[in-house]
């Protein structure tokens, strides 16, 4: 039997993480829902407005809208990027039996890096005066009628922004999730490979069930940071050109920085909270629903 803990040891170990918490999470979440009801441009006295900031948001403000429709762009790629390329190399570490280590020390490295020397280097990649890399290699390959100025056409600067951030925390999810697929059982697997079945029938069948849990809360991670995305996105292009590239984050920074309509910005804030919070939620639902089919 284990030893009963006491209310007060528990207390004692809780207590401070949630006044951490609350102090740094929660309060800042009730002072932006607060500020939004009020016109404020930061320096002059607030005026009490009620709703009409979310009113404005919802059905007048159409660059409100683009950027919502780009962050859920820029969610997808990320998504795919992360996680779908964080599994695939995941599971071929698996399989690797000299130079993990360094393998995923090289994946992971870009975690670590600085946010302006990747959106610098990035920069680089992209340029077109002096032609950067990724224009080189096309042209190199005979695919030269591809080139283009990836910041600037409005067709490619979404994926062009949204590519760096997948690749900065791929590495991440690599080690995460690598994690998690060698502590599945080696009897399962032999076993299945005994009775004939392949390696998709194991990775669907045995794999990807017994890592179902870390999964969800990868997703949770990557869905919820990428709709939070700013750093790289605007130091790239700062939302340009036009609203191409306009993030719900760089807009309601415009809005409160640029514009100094802080209850306007604050708005847009508490309406990221809740966009993260339902995407938690819809997550956590769909596997739900596939775990008890």
């Amino acid at each position: 039997m284990l030893p009963r803990r006491s209310p007060l040891a528990v207390a004692v170990f809780l207590v401070p993480p949630l006044l951490i918490y609350g102090i740094a999470v929660l309060l800042p979440i009730v002072q932006s829902l607060v500020l939004s009801l009020f016109e404020w441009n930061g320096i002059g006295d607030m005026v009490f407005i009620g709703l009409e900031n979310y009113v404005k948001m919802f059905t007048a403000d159409d660059i409100f809208w683009t950027a919502l429709a780009n962050s859920l762009g820029y969610l997808a790629i990320c998504l795919v990027l992360q996680l779908g390329l964080g599994l695939l190399v995941a599971s071929l570490l698996t399989a690797l039996t000299r130079g993990r280590e360094v393998v995923k020390t090289l994946y992971l490295l870009p975690a670590v890096i600085s946010t302006v020397a990747i959106a610098f280097l990035f920069q680089r990649i992209y340029a077109t005066n002096p032609e950067g890399l990724l224009n080189q290699l096309l042209e190199a390959v005979g695919l030269g009628a591809l080139a283009r100025p990836w910041l600037s056409d409005i067709s490619t600067v979404l994926a062009a922004v949204s590519i760096p951030e997948g690749w900065r925390f791929a590495g991440l999810y690599v080690v995460i999730l690598y994690a998690a697929l060698i502590a599945v059982p080696k009897e399962l697997e032999e076993a299945a490979r005994l009775d004939g079945a392949s390696r998709w029938t194991i990775f669907t069948k045995i794999r990807f069930p017994y890592i179902r849990p870390v999964w969800i809360t990868t997703l949770i991670m990557a869905a919820t940071y990428s709709l939070r995305g700013f750093d790289i996105p605007y130091l790239l292009t700062n939302g340009g050109p036009g609203q191409s590239s306009e993030l719900l984050t760089t807009y309601m920074y415009k809005r409160a920085f640029t514009s100094t309509d802080f209850g306007y910005a604050s708005a847009i804030s508490v309406f990221i909270v809740v966009e993260c919070l339902v995407a938690v939620g819809l997550i956590v639902l769909l596997f739900k629903r596939k775990a008890d089919a």
